[in-house]
């Protein structure tokens, strides 16, 4: 026999000592022969713990566990409730912030039948706030597990045990902090509401979430959720009626009115009006009026209405002149691909002038050669404040020109390519043109959350400024955006897109223009021909808003 391994007796019991590396077993046979009977572990020190349970949770240990646990909360017992979880420290002060914070003067808890280790659960507390007296009634459920040192059955903590819609890093309030009503005004003080003006339904609502705390309103008082800065997540009980804030808009009723009215009956369309002169927002509609805010948000390659900032750049660099000859041949091959204009027309002998009023493809393309990869992209963002990050008030897509090579770069001066826009964007160029500086778009002043406005780090050259406008005018007065613009007069200038996109029969219809301190653009996807499609829309706006 080896002397690892002896017979000795203890206490009139035969037994087996097996010399382990640091730990002993003992392997004890009860004299009754039960099985299972003495059969502990010890460690080296010779301390033996307490046997660990394992194996699946009984319906009795789920039912016994959920009732002690639930009766602690219900008596107000948080360390005792707590002690009853796996993670003590967590639950014990989640119990105790509910109680303190939300005001439950008291609580009832009433287990219902079990699912497996889950048990769902009624709760009828009492909301007690100064004078204020409210009954809330909720369900919930918890989890049973067996805990990891003893496994005793205990609760699985989790924030959702208090209330479903409890996360992470949030509490239940009951007070009059919260976030109160707003009543959206236009730029006269007349109230806009979502019934009046479906298509502004969702951006009221984001300006109440935005904007209630910066008000005259009060939100009475309120049981709700809130972040870890105290910021308004939901509201679960209204004790007390709200009294809605005023919060003053930059829209022109008049204006709204018309570019509901000129996108309605249109399968989709969008369309966005701005005031050049200070960027405020004059209108916004959408068709369907609900849905996703595409005036606002949308991302589409805006067609040759981008060739207003092509033309910038060709001008700024001394590549183009309005009244200087300009080619514009058929076709012109750059990048590996071969482009061509609408219907392969070109324009023998012609100045720039006349390329841009046709819309001339090949007059941009044959350019290319002559442009770095980041030229489009540094003009976009320096003048026209492209893909800064405006801050309107709302949420918005503040356009994209991504730096480009190759047969891309020069798609882009055309507005395909990765050139995304939408018609806010596309409005604010025209504006830029107008005023002849970039004017941050805004819905909501400025000085109501001291936010700061992005701004351009340049202005049109003054010779660029006043080539450009005539480029626009003469677009608008002989050229592809005649027919929409005629019977204006004064300071006006228009451009026409048409954007193509991938399975789409038909190409999107874009058109952006200015009339005075007005500007504005529209998109009506899948239309065809923007002169035609979204023209009419656009000047719809600038009549009403001029």
């Amino acid at each position: 026999m080896r002397d690892t391994q002896k017979m000795a007796v203890i206490g009139g019991v035969a037994a087996a000592v097996v010399g382990l590396t640091g730990v002993g077993v003992y392997a004890l046979v009860g004299s009754d022969g039960e099985e299972g009977k003495g059969t502990v572990t010890a460690k080296d020190e010779g301390k033996a713990p307490d046997k660990v349970k394992q194996g699946p949770l009984s319906a009795r240990e789920v039912r016994t566990a959920a009732k002690e646990f639930l009766g602690a909360w219900s008596q107000g017992d948080a360390k005792k409730a707590a002690a009853l979880t796996d993670d003590s420290a967590a639950a014990a002060k989640a119990l105790a912030t509910f109680r303190s914070k939300a005001h439950i003067a008291k609580v009832t808890v009433s287990p219902k039948a079990a699912d497996g280790e889950k048990v769902p659960f009624d709760v009828t507390a009492q909301i007690a706030y100064g004078k204020k007296r409210s009954a809330w009634n909720y369900d919930s459920a918890l989890e049973i597990v067996r805990a990891s040192g003893t496994g005793e059955p205990v609760v699985d903590w989790k924030p959702s045990v208090l209330h479903p819609e409890l996360k992470d890093g949030r509490t239940i309030r009951t007070d009059e902090s919260g976030t109160p009503p707003v009543t959206a005004v236009d730029r006269d003080g007349s109230p806009l509401t979502a019934k009046d003006h479906p298509a502004l339904a969702n951006v009221i609502s984001d300006l109440g979430k935005r904007y209630g705390d910066k008000t005259d309103g009060s939100p009475g008082v309120q049981t709700r959720i809130v972040d870890a800065k105290g910021k308004t997540k939901d509201v679960l009980r209204q004790l007390s009626k709200p009294t809605p804030g005023k919060l003053q808009t930059t829209i022109d009723a008049k204006a709204q009115r018309a570019a509901e009215a000129a996108v309605s009956g249109k399968p989709k369309a969008s369309v966005v009006a701005v005031k050049p002169s200070t960027g405020e927002i004059l209108a916004i509609a959408n068709s369907p009026a609900k849905g996703f805010n595409s005036a606002l948000q949308g991302s589409l390659a805006p067609g040759s209405t981008m060739k207003v900032v092509s033309s910038a750049m060709l001008l700024d660099k001394g590549l183009a002149s309005p009244g200087k000859a300009h080619p514009c041949p058929k076709y012109f091959k750059y990048g590996g691909w071969k482009f061509q204009n609408d219907d392969k027309f070109e324009i023998k002998h012609g100045t720039f002038a006349q390329s841009f009023a046709r819309s001339c493809n090949t007059a941009f393309i044959s350019q290319a050669p002559k442009l770095e990869n980041d030229d489009l992209t540094k003009e976009a963002r320096d003048v026209f404040g492209i893909g800064l990050n405006w801050k309107t008030g709302t949420a918005t897509f503040d356009g994209r020109v991504p730096v480009q090579s190759g047969a891309q770069m020069a798609a882009s001066l055309m507005g395909q390519g990765g050139v995304r826009m939408n018609p806010l964007n596309m409005a604010s160029v025209s504006a830029t043109v107008q005023h002849g500086s970039f004017k941050q778009p805004y819905l909501v002043s400025p000085s109501l959350d001291k936010r700061t406005l992005a701004k351009a780090p340049r202005s049109l050259k003054p010779g660029v400024h006043k080539d450009l406008k005539s480029l626009m005018k003469v677009t608008a007065t002989g050229g592809t955006a005649a027919k929409p613009m005629s019977g204006l007069s004064g300071d006006f200038g228009a451009k026409t897109g048409s954007a193509e996109v991938d399975g789409q029969k038909k190409p999107n219809a874009w058109f952006t223009a200015y009339s005075g301190d007005v500007a504005a653009a529209a998109v009506v996807p899948a239309s065809g021909h923007g002169n035609e499609n979204a023209g009419p829309v656009v000047r719809k706006v600038l009549d009403a808003a001029g």
